[in-house]
């Protein structure tokens, strides 16, 4: 199936540091397309790529489960390894899930960690009703665009396939337990009105983490798509900071990164 417009992933070349930013569950690249954008500008190495079943069509996703997501940003941060000399991982929602996993099973291997509105539990009766709901119906109501900005649109699917949402919930299950193994610096970005994702999430994690670098930050203006809402900004700043003080030389190849920005583009659209 051809990936919708807007949604396809972004890569750039820059320097010895590197990022990866894992989408969301139903989302897409686009949702954290110009924080990708913004961090290639100032000379770092991006690597955003489309999760598998994502951005075409929610029949496709309904035939792929957690295992298949986390595979490929583990991909993605092994080819990083072996280009850059500091990786970071970054999230989004379920995003920030699997940025927190990857931190867990590399350690060293990932040099801090950065979520915004992080997920970390399926909440409600719907938690309960997945395991059985799933074999009857098979979509609920989508839950892209919780963007408070007006005119805020985010790329993705309408409808929730059900059997990778209960996929997901194990996934929210497994990565609870291995949460202690994150070490790493962190920064947690959340916003107090989301409605997708409650701040109770946010709140466990830092609660279960052994980082001893930690950083909450609340973003009061935006819902839950924060890096297409009025807190994009602020995200994208505290993100480039975070980064330049772990791995000072992010600061110094910000110059080459205006240069080759182009190049970037090109291959991520």
């Amino acid at each position: 199936m051809p990936v919708l417009p807007g949604a396809e992933p972004f890569h750039h070349e820059g320097g010895e540091v590197g990022v990866l930013l894992c989408h969301g569950f139903t989302g897409s690249p686009q949702s954290l397309r110009p924080w990708a954008r913004y961090l290639a500008e100032r000379g770092l190495t991006v690597s955003l790529p489309l999760l598998p079943g994502h951005g075409t069509r929610w029949e496709d996703m309904q035939l792929t489960g957690w295992q298949d997501w986390y595979a490929e940003v583990d991909r993605e941060l092994r080819a990083l390894r072996e280009r850059c000399s500091h990786v970071f991982v970054l999230g989004l929602s379920m995003g920030g899930a699997l940025a927190l996993r990857l931190a867990a099973k590399h350690g060293e291997a990932v040099d801090g960690v950065v979520v915004v509105n992080p997920a970390n539990k399926v909440h409600g009766l719907a938690a309960y009703a997945l395991p059985v709901i799933r074999h009857l119906v098979p979509t609920v109501k989508g839950i892209t665009s919780d963007i408070a900005k007006e005119g805020g649109v985010e790329i993705g699917y309408d409808r929730v396939p059900l059997h990778a949402a209960h996929s997901m919930r194990n996934f929210y299950r497994l990565l609870d337990g291995e949460l202690p193994q994150v070490t790493q610096p962190l920064l947690l970005l959340h916003s107090p009105r989301d409605h997708v994702v409650p701040p109770a999430d946010s709140a466990r994690i830092l609660s279960r983490v052994s980082s001893v670098d930690v950083t909450e930050i609340l973003l009061e203006q935006s819902y839950h798509v924060a890096t297409l809402d009025h807190d994009a900004d602020r995200i994208f700043e505290e993100s480039y900071a975070f980064v330049s003080r772990l791995a000072p030389a992010a600061g110094k190849e910000a110059g080459a990164g205006q240069a080759g920005q182009q190049e970037g583009t090109a291959t991520g659209g």
